[in-house]
This record gives structure tokens, sequence and C-alpha cells, in this order.
């Protein structure tokens, strides 16, 4: 993949591709469809995720074994959506090719599919009136022969599409795979059981055509999918296989979808349609100068767009969107008159009082960057993305939020592909509602937190009714800052890493900026030294390992007529050259393919013509990697060359832009443990202003001081807390010498401190204390950890045990860690900064409320006076 999938997208992949294996075996051995689904959130990188499950399934991966008989079907209602998609695979893929993805057109003669490739089908091209079904349409005033007009084949074709579909399912050296992408539009459950759509012809299988035999459904809303196979399947042949689903935390942990949706409305009734229009073109301005700026700080040439889209109604009065338009460019008079085009259901163009505006193919508007006001009703609420547009100006009524908040859906996507480090202004997207009144807007918030299946549900995501932004506090000392810089936090580890190539991956970003010329050799003649000690010192068993390479077994049966029993008798032949490289296939694995090829080039030397030592270099090499004890001491030692390097250079990475030093984290995480990773300071925070309470009513939000992003009077808003932490807040900006504090943004962030911990199956996960104050104790400024966080909730004890051992190793560089919850109308704590807490912790297995009952834990009115 050119594409370094994130660690929920490596997990939904590998489940995947589990799940085709097991589908594959399904049908060849017990001749059984089967299907099953993928559903995630929309910005997760469904067809990211997919590209890396095509590449393995065709060409295999570490994991992975490929299917030489694969034949995939990508197959949508919307060929502007599959070509968007074909571009999106390439783009995504480094194995992938253009001729590999092939977008089905008549004339399309083929008697069957070609195993390595993806076909792109939509329904359009399986009507009855298909060029890929019937052929032309005939002349009515022609006399065909009697008959001979149903069975005639589709012009320059051999076979209609079915019958290839047909032929390949019954080729037994193939597996059809059917990718049915936003699943849940496939299925009309309208039409009647003796009218199927045809989406199920595909999958069941009509007129005597088989059924596909592996379906697999992509869609951030999967439960129609479910039920729709459920219902097609009546004799129940399918098997439903489990499915994936993506956990929309760490959707929302990873960056590539915004964190905050701005909502604005009108604060009393009348008609201010055209003022909020002008606030939103005021929105859009400020946010291509910010984007600007942004890119010049970086050194970038690279330069985000934002865009502006207009939602009309359904019916939409030409002349109030040509008034509309006025607004805007009277407020931005800098846009060219050739920046606006609209995705309307009429593809040509329209005429909006004294604009004629043009239309343009929903997927393009993200690549046409001199568009930047877009014209849209609803019909781009599915399948399309568009991650510079920042601005929604919505005339749809209250009455249509579901319209809003899924067109909000398509939105949400980070114009980088990351988070904008410490400015969570770039990291938002404004809805402007001039037709909203405060208790349905209220109703949107809830909405958009959770309630909407479109929408992540991530509890980082925040939705702001009156969001401002705050700076970096001009009243907090710099003792307060130069404390922050100190602080440890923790980076998850990617499941399946490996030490070497992380190290090979450092080197190579090292190099590549200029840090450290000449890192990649170093590695190498660094690894080769290692790799000659070790093989010295296990000698013993390198020998074995290397008969073991030489040595292919076999077996043979044989079989006498008359007699009772199979004789059965095990045979070792001499590998060949071909074997061979099988073998070394582990050493590449293990060490990486860079590492792995250089150690064979220095065991055999300079003399290119010695092909004996050549092989022999290969199957030491190889022999190596299947020692145990040599994998372990390498792993050992480029582990802690990474951790050096690091170190050595961690003031020039940080001088790096973002896009570099975000890169060395995903580096940092490349290890098996998890990793210490540099805090940065934030630079823009976007707060609420007002609240809303259960029933949806607005209120305004309660100011306090002395936290390290404020407005310009110093103050900072508690809306977003509940009664206890803000009691928490208030306690702990009363103790003596309080200089500062901060809520710690609850998502992976480079200004966000993180805890690592173990979920219950043993996966690496992050959470983040929710506070951060600061104290001066005995003339020095310490930072305390205390999290408020539910007793009751299902991943508490977990997360207690990862504050322990977070506590355990770096509590030495804070004043207190504590744990609060509330159990009654009492707070209790666990001071973590004490042995016997962590060690009851960590060792214990007893609940979370047991823990802060027992006299391990205090009262916190009692603690907060300590």
């Amino acid at each position: 993949m050119k594409f370094t999938l994130k660690d929920y997208q490596q997990d939904a992949v590998g489940d995947v591709l589990n799940l085709l294996e097991q589908a594959r075996t399904i049908f060849h051995r017990d001749g059984r469809e089967s299907s099953f689904s993928l559903s995630a959130t929309t910005g997760a990188g469904k067809t990211v995720m997919a590209a890396a499950a095509i590449e393995a399934l065709f060409y295999g991966s570490d994991t992975f074994e490929a299917d030489p008989g694969a034949v995939v079907i990508w197959f949508s209602d919307d060929p502007n959506l599959n070509d968007q998609t074909r571009s999106r695979l390439m783009e995504a893929s480094e194995k992938l090719v253009s001729s590999d993805l092939v977008a089905v057109a008549p004339p399309f003669s083929k008697p069957r599919l070609d195993p390595g490739k993806v076909y792109f089908l939509n329904t359009g091209k399986l009507t009855k009136n298909s060029l890929l079904t019937r052929g032309h349409q005939p002349d009515p005033d022609a006399q065909p022969l009697p008959g001979m007009d149903a069975a005639a084949q589709p012009d320059m074709q051999g076979w209609t599409i079915w019958e290839t579909i047909a032929n390949t399912i019954g080729d037994d050296d193939l597996t059809v795979y059917l990718i049915l992408d936003e699943a849940h539009r496939g299925f009309n459950t309208r039409t009647t059981t003796d009218k199927p759509t045809i989406v199920r012809r595909l999958v069941n299988g009509h007129a005597g055509y088989p059924p596909i035999p592996v379906v697999w459904g992509i869609s951030a809303t999967i439960e129609k999918f479910r039920d729709a196979m459920k219902a097609a399947d009546a004799d129940e042949s399918r098997r439903a296989l489990p499915s994936v689903i993506v956990d929309p935390n760490r959707v929302q942990e990873s960056g590539l979808v915004k964190d905050t949706v701005l909502l604005d409305i009108p604060a009393e009734a009348g008609n201010f349609d055209t003022v909020l229009v002008r606030r939103g073109a005021r929105k859009l301005r400020e946010s291509t100068e910010r984007w600007q700026a942004y890119a010049q700080a970086q050194g970038s040439t690279d330069v985000v767009r934002p865009l502006l889209v207009l939602q009309s109604p359904n019916t939409p009065n030409p002349d109030d969107l040509g008034r509309v338009l006025d607004v805007i460019f009277a407020e931005y008079p800098d846009l060219s008159g050739d920046a606006v085009r609209h995705v309307l259901g009429d593809h040509s163009v329209q005429r909006f009082g004294s604009w004629e505006v043009d239309w343009i193919e929903p997927q393009r508007v993200e690549e046409t960057t001199k568009v930047r006001v877009l014209i849209a009703k609803d019909g781009i609420s599915t399948g399309w993305d568009c991650p510079r547009a920042e601005v929604l100006v919505s005339f749809r009524p209250a009455k249509d939020h579901t319209h809003i908040t899924q067109l909000l859906g398509r939105m949400v996507r980070n114009p980088l592909a990351r988070r904008v480090p410490g400015d969570e202004r770039l990291n938002a997207v404004d809805c402007i509602l001039p037709f909203f009144d405060r208790t349905t807007a209220g109703n949107v918030v809830k909405f958009l937190t959770g309630q909407l299946e479109e929408m992540p549900a991530g509890s980082g995501r925040k939705v702001l009714l009156d969001g401002r932004e705050l700076r970096p506090n001009e009243q907090i000392e710099g003792s307060v800052w130069e404390c922050w810089d100190a602080l440890p936090t923790l980076t998850v580890p990617q499941r399946g890493a490996r030490p070497v190539k992380r190290l090979v991956a450092l080197a190579e970003r090292l190099s590549s900026d200029g840090i450290r010329p000449g890192a990649l050799k170093e590695v190498e003649e660094e690894l080769h030294r290692i790799l000659d000690a070790y093989a010295t010192l296990y000698a013993k068993q390198l020998e074995g390992a290397v008969f073991e390479v030489w040595a292919v077994r076999g077996q043979s049966i044989a079989g006498t007529v008359g007699a009772k029993q199979l004789v059965y008798s095990d045979f070792v032949e001499r590998a060949d050259d071909r074997a061979i490289r099988v073998a070394f296939d582990a050493a590449r694995k293990a060490f990486g393919a860079d590492v792995a090829q250089s150690y064979v080039n220095h065991l055999a030397g300079p003399d290119d013509d010695a092909d004996d030592d050549l092989r022999d270099a290969y199957v030491r090499t190889s022999a190596l990697a299947t020692v145990p004890e040599v994998r372990v001491k390498v792993d050992r030692e480029a582990d802690e060359l990474a951790k050096a390097w690091f170190a050595q250079h961690r003031v020039e990475i940080r001088s790096l832009p973002d896009e570099h030093q975000q890169q060395y984290e995903v580096i940092r995480a490349l290890a098996t443990e998890p990793q210490r990773g540099e805090l940065t300071r934030p630079r823009s925070r976007m707060e609420d202003y007002k609240t809303v309470d259960e029933s949806g009513q607005i209120g305004i939000a309660v100011l306090v001081r002395k936290h390290l992003m404020s407005d310009g009077n110093g103050e900072f808003p508690i809306s977003s807390l509940n009664e206890w932490e803000r009691d928490v807040v208030v306690a702990e900006l009363d103790r003596p010498g309080s200089v500062g504090w901060y809520r710690n943004p609850a998502r992976a962030a480079v200004d966000s401190l993180g805890v690592t911990y173990r979920d219950a199956i043993g996966n690496w996960r992050s959470m983040h204390p929710d506070f951060l104050f600061f104290n001066e104790v005995g003339g020095v400024v310490r930072a305390s950890i205390v999290d408020p966080h539910g007793h009751h909730l299902d991943d508490s004890l977990v997360k207690l045990k990862g504050l322990a051992l977070f506590a355990q190793e770096y509590g030495g560089g804070f004043h207190r860690i504590e744990a609060v919850t509330k159990i009654g109308t009492t707070m209790r704590i666990l001071d973590l900064q004490l042995p016997a807490v962590r060690e009851a912790l960590i060792r214990g297995d007893s609940t979370p409320i047991e823990y802060y009952k027992s006299d391990l834990a205090i009262d916190y009115d009692a603690a907060k006076h300590a």
C-alpha cells in the first residue's frame, strides 16, 4: 500500500481477509454461498481498507496467502461513484494498476472474467435494455424472424454479462467476490418477490444463473444490507458471516475526520438568511487566509482551497439563490466568476438571478480547486466526499434536519487526511442554519454527537452552538509552559509492528529530512554486524536451520492391488532456487526487504559470478530468520537503536513541518511496546459558550480563569463538563499555588496527553485523562493528572490499570496522579503516586467500585486540602 494504514484500518483489513478466506473455503468445500459486511462511519477510509484487502487478495501479504483465482466485482448504483472508487484504489495501492481495474462497458466479449482483476458494474449496466445484457434497441418497424429477437446476443458480444459472470462462477479454479459499495442502497424493500431488484438477481441468481459465491457489503449504515440479505435468502442457503464493525471512537482519534462542528443559527425571530449567508462567506474567506498562512508557515506549496456548500430546498427559487450569490461575492470579492458550480439534477447551465452556473460532476469537485461555492440539494449525501468543504449554508427548513446532517456527514474528512496539530479551528466545519430555532438546533447537536448512523459518534467530536476560538492564555506564566514541554505522553503501538522495519523507516526518514545523511547505510552495517555476531553465538541452532532450508520434505503414498493398507514413506529432496526464494520470504518479513537483501549481498561478497556463494547467502539469511533466539536479540537491538536516535534528534524533529513530524509519530508507533512521545503546545482551541440540556434547551456557559487556552479576557467556558467535573475544576483552582489548568482533549493528538492501556482482549488502546492542573510547589511549577472517570463504565478497570502503570513508570514527572469517581454524593480518589494503590490496581482483579470503596481510596474533599 502507498498509504500507511491507521491501526483500526489494519485491524479491519485483517478481519476482512480472514472472512474472505473463510468464505472461499465454505464455497469450494461445502458448495455454500456466504456474505458479510464492513461497517465504518463516514471518513473512516472504507475505500482505502478495501484497496488493502483487494491487494492482499490478489498479491498476498505478510499474513495472508493470495488467492490466485480471485475475481472481484465492484458494484454500486452510480457509474460516477465507480469512477471515483477506481481512482482511489489506484491512488491507495502500489500494486493495483489501471489494467487491473476494469470498468465494464459494451462491447465486452469475454466468456469469463479474469482472475486478479476488479470489474466495475453499476445498476444501469444490468438492466434489461443494457447493451451488455440485450444488445441494441430493435427497430419497431423491422420484422425479425420468429424467436430470433429474444435469442440474439448483444452487438459484438458472444456472451451477455450474465453469462460471463455465470461462466466465471462455474469455473472451479476461480472464486467470485462481489463488493457492494454503499450496500444499504442496493436493495429496494418495496419491490415484490416476483420482481427482484438487480442486486438481488446478482446476489441470489435468477433465470438459471447461479448466485454470487461471496458477497461483501461496505457501508456506514449496514443494517439495511443485513436485513435485505436475510430477506433475499429465502431458502437460507447463504451463510451469514460475522460483520466487521469499525469503532467510531478510533476513527475520531485517528485525525482523519474533523473534530468540531460549529452551528450558527439566528438568535431571534426574523428573516436573517442574507445576514447569515454573509457570515458564511466571511468564514470561507477567513478559512482561505488561515490555510494559506498555515501552508506558508509549513513551507508547503500545497494549499487547501476551502469550499462553501449552499444546500437549497428541493424546489429552490432561482432568484433567491441569485441574491445569495450576490451576497457571497459582495463579502468575498476576490472570488473569480467561475468559482461557482452546481450539482443539481439538471446537468446543464442554470440561471440564478443574474448568475449563470454550470454543472459539475460531484466526484470532480474535490480536485477542481477553482470551484469555491457549490450549490447542492441532497443528491450528494451518499458516496461523495469533499474534504475541503468546510462551510455549509443550508436553506433547508428545521424539519429537514436529517438532510442537513447527512450532508454534513460527507464534509467531515480532514483535507490533509490528518489533524492539524494544536489548531482546532482548522479541524472544524461550519454549519449555518438560517431557518432553525434554538430548540431544533439543540436537537441537531444531540443528533450529531451519536444518534445518526452517518456521523461518527466518537467522544472526541465537539458540536458547538456558539463556538469561539481560544488562543494561548497570555496570563499564564512561561514556567507553566516549560513544565508542559517536559511532560511525558505515550503512543499506541501498531499491531504487527516489527522493530527492524521501524528502524529502517526511521533511518530513511532521517536521511530524507537531512537530519542524519546516510542513516540507512548505518543501519544496514550495524545490523550486518549484529547478525554476524548472533550467527556465531547461535551457530548450532543456525546449522540446524540451514539444513531445514535446504531440505524439502515430502511423503509418498503407495497402494498395492489386493492390499488392505496404504504404505506411507517420507522423502527429502534438496531445495532448488525457487524453494530457496520461498524460504527467503521469512527473512524479508522478519528483517524487512532492504535489510534482508543487503545482508545477502554482505554474505555473498562482491563476486557476482559466484552462484554457489549467492545461493548459500540466501539460505543462511533465510535460516537466521527462523532461529528464535536471533529474532529476539535482533529485534531488541533494533528497538534500542531507534530509541537512541529518537532521543538524539528530538530537537531537529520538532523543528520540522507538521506533516513530517506526523510521519515520525507514525514511525514511533511502529513498536511492540508503548513509546514516549512529545507533547506539542496547543495553538488554537474551539469551545462552546452555550450549553444544551437534556431537553434541547440552550443556556449560557459558565466561565473560569487560568486555563492554558483562553479568550481575550483570560476566560474559558466549561460548558462541556458535567456537574462533578465542574466541581473538580473549582476545587483544584482553589488549591494553594494554583497557576493553571488544561482540559485534555479526549483524542489522540500532539496537544493531548495520552496514556496507553490494554483492552479486554489485549489490544493496545489510548486514554486521555480529563485534566492537567499546574501548581507551584516549593517554588517550582509541577503538573498533576486528575481524571474523573465513571466507575460503572465497561472500560473503567483496564483504564485504571493503564493509569497505574503510567504512574509507576512516569510518576516522577508529576506532583499528583489521581483517579476520581462519584459514589452517591461523595467523590472518592485513588492516589496513584502511592505504591500500595498502584500495586493493588495492577495485580488485583476487584471491580473499580470495590477499589473506590476500600481503604485504598479517600474522600476527595479531604484530599483537595492535602
